[in-house]
């Protein structure tokens, strides 16, 4: 695909998500809007943890135990009176100084144990959220009955209607992706890069590994932190059962489906997560709500075999995949 043919399917896709509000039924207005601002948030979710998954090679199964704490953080300090950006700055830094605690002694580890490190870690998170009552308000959530979260404000405007946050998580998601796409394609982007692809050699060539993780590590989360925010003044509440291991599953579907290393597969890849299964809801009916996820796992797995670098892979990716099947072929 050439540079020209990638812009114009970006400027297609951003007049299509510009235009989303306007192709709405009204008796489906809010739902709609409401499914796109979630998929926006895992859009956001799904670029950070590609950065450990897809530029690294790191495996981490409790992502969002970080998208947890900048949401906690960003409520806690939203009802002692700070303004949006202030608790959504707070938030991001709280994410990525845990992020990066946690990584130093858990980046000496790899592969299955490394994923074992994150996926306790993200349960450790949610039961102490769960249990912490006279911090967190415990399983009822914060606020509590005598407090409120008060709606996001920017410029002197606030958000209000879903429309106002889908417009507001549309310009973030652009934002992250830019970001990524230039992390990309940057000394540091390859150095994560160099790393996924061989550890040893990379460090033989002068790359600091365990600074290179980390630096990964701690600019996931401040992805994560942003989402946070968003999310808990968008919906003024905030409950530990928002940031299970099946949500963790869920982004980390995302990142394999819509392509590792690739930015607007992750951006595909989130949209189908969490699009997918509300239209299978629909085309299966009432009776038939939780068979979606049967139909939609089986996909995953059908994509699994037959298209492994994803939907949407990176240019990188799909040679490095080409590359390896035809040495296999070769050994043969």
């Amino acid at each position: 695909m050439t540079k020209q043919t990638r812009m114009t399917f970006a400027v297609l896709g951003a007049a299509f998500l510009l235009g989303v509000p306007l192709l709405i039924e009204s008796s489906r207005y809010g739902f709609v809007l409401r499914i796109a601002g979630i998929a926006g948030l895992y859009m956001l979710l799904a670029l950070g943890l590609n950065l450990v998954i897809g530029f690294v090679g790191l495996l981490d199964l409790g992502f969002m135990a970080f998208y947890a704490l900048g949401a906690y953080t960003a409520a806690l300090l939203a009802m002692q009176g700070w303004p949006f950006w202030a608790s959504t700055l707070a938030a991001m830094g709280v994410s990525a100084l845990v992020r990066v605690a946690v990584g130093f002694p858990a980046l000496r580890l790899r592969g299955d144990y490394l994923a074992m490190v994150t996926l306790g870690f993200g349960e450790v998170v949610r039961l102490v959220l769960n249990n912490w009552d006279s911090l967190t308000n415990g399983p009822k959530g914060l606020p509590p009955v005598d407090r409120a979260i008060p709606p996001a404000s920017l410029f002197g405007f606030t958000f209000v209607t879903n429309l106002h946050y889908y417009y507001l998580i549309l310009t973030c998601v652009v934002g992250a992706a830019w970001i990524c796409h230039r992390l990309h394609h940057s000394r540091v982007g390859r150095a994560w890069i160099a790393i996924r692809e061989d550890e040893i050699a990379a460090e033989m060539m002068g790359v600091e590994v365990t600074r290179q993780k980390v630096v990964a590590f701690g600019v996931s989360a401040l992805f994560a932190g942003l989402a946070g925010s968003i999310f808990v003044h968008w919906e003024r509440f905030v409950t530990p059962e928002s940031f299970t291991f099946w949500e963790s599953c869920l982004l980390v579907c995302a990142v394999v489906l819509g392509g590792m290393g690739s930015v607007p597969g992750m951006i595909l890849g989130a949209a189908c997560i969490v699009c997918v299964p509300e239209i299978l809801r629909d085309a299966l009916g009432a009776g038939f709500a939780d068979a979606r996820y049967l139909f939609f796992g089986l996909a995953l797995v059908l994509m699994a075999i037959f298209r492994p670098q994803g939907l949407w892979p990176s240019r990188r990716r799909a040679l490095e995949l080409e590359l390896k099947q035809t040495e296999e072929v070769s050994g043969e």
